[in-house]
Parts: C-alpha cells; sequence; structure tokens
C-alpha cells in the first residue's frame, strides 16, 4: 500500500497530477480542492494517497490533508460510491461540509456533486449518518456541537433565512454553527453572510 508521496510536482491536468519521486513519477486522482492549491512546478508536493486496486487498473489518489483522505475512505464505503464518484463529492465539498450535509440529513445538497443523483444521496445520508455523529468537522469542532447549537432559536431562524436566501442547508449550519449562539439572530445572520462570502 502507498500510504503518502512526497517529491518534486511535475504538472498536472484537470483530474490529477504527477509527482516525481526517486525519478518515478506517480499520477494521483486529486479532488479539484487539492487542485487549486498545488505548487509550482518543480516545488515539492506531499500528498496521503489511496491506492485502489481493481481487475483492470490500479489507480492511485491524492488528498492534500487527512481530512479529506478519511472522509474519502468514508464515502467510498458507501455501497455504490466508488473512488470516481467520492473524488466528484470531494471535488464539489470540503470533508466538512460533507460530514455536516450527512449529520443534518441534507440528501439535496449532496446531488450537487457529478454523479450523484437523489437516491444515492439518500443512501449516502443514511448508511453514514450514524458513523459521523463524532467526528471531527473543520478547525476542530465536533458535529455534534454543531447540531447542539443550530437547535437553539435564533439559530435556527438564522440558518432559515440564509437557506432563504439560496444557501445550502449544511453551508448555512456550518456558518452560523461557528459563532455566539446568544446573539441575535439578525446578527447572526449578518456574521454568517460575511463568513459565506469570504469563501466565494
Amino acid at each position: 500500500m502507498i500510504a503518502s508521496l512526497r517529491g518534486k510536482f511535475l504538472y498536472s491536468d484537470q483530474t490529477s497530477v504527477v509527482i516525481e519521486c526517486a525519478g518515478v513519477g506517480y499520477k494521483c486522482f486529486v479532488t479539484k480542492n487539492t487542485l487549486y492549491n498545488l505548487p509550482p512546478a518543480g516545488d515539492e508536493m506531499f500528498l496521503y494517497t489511496h491506492l485502489a486496486v481493481r481487475e483492470d487498473a490500479m489507480d492511485l489518489y491524492g488528498f492534500a490533508d487527512l481530512e479529506e483522505l478519511n472522509a474519502f475512505k468514508l464515502i467510498t464505503s458507501v455501497n455504490g460510491v466508488g473512488a470516481k464518484i467520492g473524488i466528484a463529492i470531494l471535488s464539489e465539498f470540503t470533508a466538512s461540509q460533507l460530514i455536516l450535509a450527512i449529520a443534518g440529513n441534507d440528501a439535496k445538497t449532496l446531488t450537487a456533486a457529478a454523479g450523484v443523483g437523489i437516491k444515492l444521496a439518500q443512501r449516502i445520508v443514511l448508511e453514514l449518518k450514524d458513523k459521523v455523529g463524532n467526528a471531527v468537522v473543520g478547525e476542530s469542532m465536533n458535529v455534534a456541537a454543531v447540531s447542539k447549537a443550530v437547535a437553539n432559536t435564533s439559530t435556527a431562524e438564522a440558518i432559515e433565512a440564509l437557506v432563504a436566501l439560496g444557501y445550502s442547508k449544511s453551508d448555512a449550519s456550518l456558518a452560523v454553527g461557528r459563532l455566539d449562539g446568544s446573539l441575535s439572530t439578525d446578527e447572526l445572520i449578518k456574521q454568517a453572510l460575511k463568513a459565506l462570502a469570504r469563501r466565494l
């Protein structure tokens, strides 16, 4: 098993990167999130990796951090979700957004990923909801803590307002869940909008 690669970044295309390690070039399929943070060609690069072995191919998948790798392993444990679908999902969502969508029963949001229909999204949520209950969501924040925060009236109202403005329930929950729950609904909406705008 190849668990990680450290070497010279040679080049990339829309779906993969090539890293040279000890004179050998390794092609890794990566998410768009990883592609957006590549170093200049010739610089050193590190990726956590997962080797997928099939009858007709051995494909290497690379991830910028352990959170993304663990989310990939989690999502591909679902029946019907192969490595390519896993990469597509993590190209559309960060690991924390994915976990929060699953924890919040937000199957509709997952259909934004290429190749994910509503039935597959519902299966993902159904099979993984219990598994993500104690998962850490970005910045050392626990799903249970987010869920507790969004249960209070002002935060629930703020989330509803953000959804009405066109944000997904998972994005809205994540943005509001990071704020002080004692703030007024209006202040929560203002601060959440600023946080969401910074991510665009």
